[in-house]
C-alpha cells in the first residue's frame, strides 16, 4: 500500500509537470523565441541554469561569449518569459526609438530600496512630469556656473597627484575617480561640498557597497522575491546600508529648503526655465525640485528619491568612464600627446591662459570629445539596460510579445562589426563627421538614446573633459595596467575585478 501511495503521487507528479511544460509551450514566448537564437531550451527549466547561479566574472563572461557565438541579438526563455539580448542595431533602434516601450524592466525594482521610483525608475505620467521638472537643471546657463564646481574638484585632483607624483606612487584609479566624481555631483547635485559634512565618510563608503549588493541579488534568482529575500535576513542587511545613505540626503534636503525660501522671493512665480536667474547663492540641482515642491508637483518623497537617482547616477557611471579613460590614454601615448597638444594649443590662443575655460573652449576640443567618446565605445560606463515589453512588438520579419524583457548589451553593441571595424582597436577617428554619418545613430548608446536618454549626457562630458583637460596641462599618463590585463566582473556599471593602476609623471620633468 505504502508503495502504491508513492507510485500514485509520482505519477500525479509527473502529470503536473507534463501540464506545466505543455503550458510554457503554449505561450506566445514560445513562439517568439524561435526567431532568435540562443541556448537549448530545457523541458520545464527552460534556460533557468544557462543564465542563472553565476558569479560576476561568470556573468560577464558568458555574456560576451554569447554575443560571440552567435553573432546576432540573442534570447532566453526562464519561467515562460522572453528574455532577448539586444546586440544589433535594428532591435536597438526598435526599443530606444519607441515612445511607448519606456518602462524598465522588473530587474530595476532591486534598486528601490535604494532610489525609489525617481527619474530613473519611473514610467508614464511620473516619469514625464519629474523630466519636465529636470531638464531645466542642464540648461547652457546652469552648466556654464557648474563650471566652477568641475574646476574647483579639478585642482584638488591635481594636488593630490603632486603628492603621489612627489612620492613616486603608482595610482589606483577607481578610488581617485569615486572621490572626484561624488564631491562634484555632490556640490552640483545638493549644494554642498562632502567633504565639509561630518557624516561624509559614512556616505562615501555606504554608497560604494550599495552596487555590489544590488548585483549579488540580481545574480542569484531566488533572492528575486522580497519575501525571499527579506526571509532570509538580506532585506535588514540592506536597509543597514540604506538608512545613513537616506538620513544623509534629508538632512540636505530639509538644510537646501531652508536657505532656498530664505532666498527665494516668491519661489511659486517662478519658471522652471530662470530658475537658476533667481537663485541668491550657487544654484544646485536640488534647487530645480524645491520650486517644482513649490508649486506641489513634487512632495518630500520625491525629492529624496530624485537627489538619491542623482548621486547614484551621476558619481558611478563618471567614475566609471574616468577610470577607462585614463587607462586608454595611458596605453595610447600618441593619442594622449594629441589631446594634450590640442589643450595646448586652446590656451596658447586665449589672451590668459591662467582663466578657467569656459564651455564654448571645451567644444571646441573636438579630438578629446573623438577620444573620450571612443573610451566609452570600447569600455560602456553602463554596459547594459533593459526593458520591458507592455504591448505586442512587430518589426521587420520578427515580433516580440507582451511581457518579455529586452535588454541590450551595450558592451557588445558597441563592438558590431559591421558598425565598427576591427572593434577591438582604439580608433578615435571613427567618430569623424564622415564616419558617424555613414553608421546607424543606435548602433552606439553609452548614454541610451531615443525618448529615454541620459538627461545628464551633457553634464557628464562637461565634467570628463574639465577633468582630462586639467589633468594633462600637468602630466602625462603611463601605463601600469595593459588593457589586456583586464577581467570585467558584471555590475551596474562597467567594472574591473583587480584594481586598474596608472603612473603620472610632470610634463616639466
Amino acid at each position: 500500500m505504502y508503495v502504491l501511495g508513492i507510485a500514485v503521487a509520482l505519477l500525479f507528479l509527473a502529470l503536473v509537470l507534463a501540464l506545466y511544460e505543455l503550458y510554457l509551450r503554449s505561450l506566445p514566448s514560445y513562439k517568439a523565441a524561435a526567431q532568435f537564437p540562443g541556448a537549448r531550451v530545457y523541458p520545464l527549466v527552460q534556460n533557468v541554469f544557462t543564465v542563472m547561479f553565476k558569479n560576476q566574472l561568470e556573468a560577464f563572461d558568458d555574456a560576451r561569449k554569447w554575443a560571440r557565438e552567435y553573432g546576432a541579438s540573442y534570447r532566453f526563455l526562464i519561467r515562460g518569459v522572453l528574455f532577448v539580448q539586444a546586440v544589433r542595431y535594428k532591435e536597438v533602434e526598435m526599443l530606444l526609438s519607441s515612445t511607448r516601450l519606456i518602462r524598465k524592466s522588473p530587474l530595476y525594482k532591486l534598486t528601490f530600496p535604494f532610489i525609489g521610483e525617481g527619474l530613473l525608475n519611473s514610467t508614464g505620467d511620473k516619469w514625464h512630469q519629474r523630466r519636465r521638472i529636470l531638464t531645466p537643471t542642464f540648461h547652457f546657463n546652469i552648466l556654464q556656473s557648474f563650471l566652477q564646481t568641475f574646476h574647483e574638484e579639478c585642482s584638488k585632483l591635481v594636488l593630490q597627484l603632486s603628492e603621489q607624483v612627489d612620492k613616486d606612487i603608482v595610482t589606483e584609479l577607481q578610488p581617485l575617480s569615486t572621490q572626484v566624481t561624488l564631491n562634484t555631483i555632490c556640490e552640483t547635485a545638493m549644494g554642498i561640498k562632502l567633504d565639509s559634512t561630518e557624516t561624509a565618510d559614512v556616505y562615501k563608503r555606504n554608497i560604494r557597497t550599495v552596487g555590489t549588493i544590488i548585483q549579488h541579488r540580481l545574480m542569484n534568482p531566488l533572492l528575486y522575491e522580497d519575501s525571499v529575500y527579506k526571509a532570509l535576513g538580506y532585506q535588514a542587511k540592506f536597509d543597514q546600508i540604506l538608512a545613513p545613505i537616506h538620513a544623509f540626503t534629508r538632512n540636505i534636503i530639509k538644510k537646501r529648503r531652508q536657505m532656498f525660501h530664505a532666498n527665494v522671493d516668491n519661489p511659486a512665480d517662478i519658471s522652471e526655465e530662470n530658475v537658476y536667474t533667481n537663485i541668491k547663492q550657487r544654484y544646485a540641482m536640488l534647487d530645480s525640485l524645491l520650486l517644482a515642491e513649490a508649486k506641489q508637483q513634487i512632495d518630500d518623497e520625491g525629492i529624496r528619491e530624485e537627489v538619491d537617482t542623482f548621486m547614484f547616477e551621476g558619481h558611478d557611471t563618471t567614475g566609471s568612464a574616468f577610470v577607462f579613460i585614463f587607462l586608454s590614454i595611458a596605453n595610447h601615448q600618441d593619442v594622449q600627446e594629441r589631446v594634450y597638444q590640442e589643450i595646448y594649443a586652446t590656451l596658447q590662443d586665449r589672451s590668459d591662459p591662467a582663466e578657467p575655460l569656459t564651455i564654448q573652449d571645451y567644444n571646441n576640443l573636438k579630438y578629446m570629445e573623438r577620444v573620450l567618446k571612443e573610451c566609452m565605445r570600447v569600455y560602456p560606463p553602463v554596459p547594459f539596460i533593459s526593458r520591458f515589453v507592455t504591448e505586442d512588438v512587430r518589426y521587420e520579419d520578427k515580433w516580440i510579445p507582451k511581457g518579455s524583457v529586452i535588454s541590450v548589451e551595450i558592451f557588445d553593441l558597441h563592438r558590431d562589426p559591421e558598425q565598427f571595424p576591427d572593434p577591438e582597436r582604439f580608433d578615435p577617428d571613427r567618430f569623424l563627421p564622415e564616419h558617424v554619418e555613414k553608421r546607424n545613430p543606435y548602433a552606439y548608446v553609452p548614454f541610451s538614446a531615443g525618448p529615454r536618454n541620459c538627461i545628464g549626457q551633457r553634464f557628464a562630458m562637461l565634467e570628463l573633459k574639465s577633468i582630462v583637460t586639467a589633468v594633462l596641462r600637468e602630466f602625462r599618463v603611463l601605463p601600469v595596467t595593459k588593457r589586456d590585463e583586464i577581467v570585467f566582473v558584471a555590475d551596474m556599471v562597467l567594472r574591473a575585478r583587480d584594481p586598474i593602476k596608472v603612473k603620472f609623471e610632470r610634463r616639466n620633468v
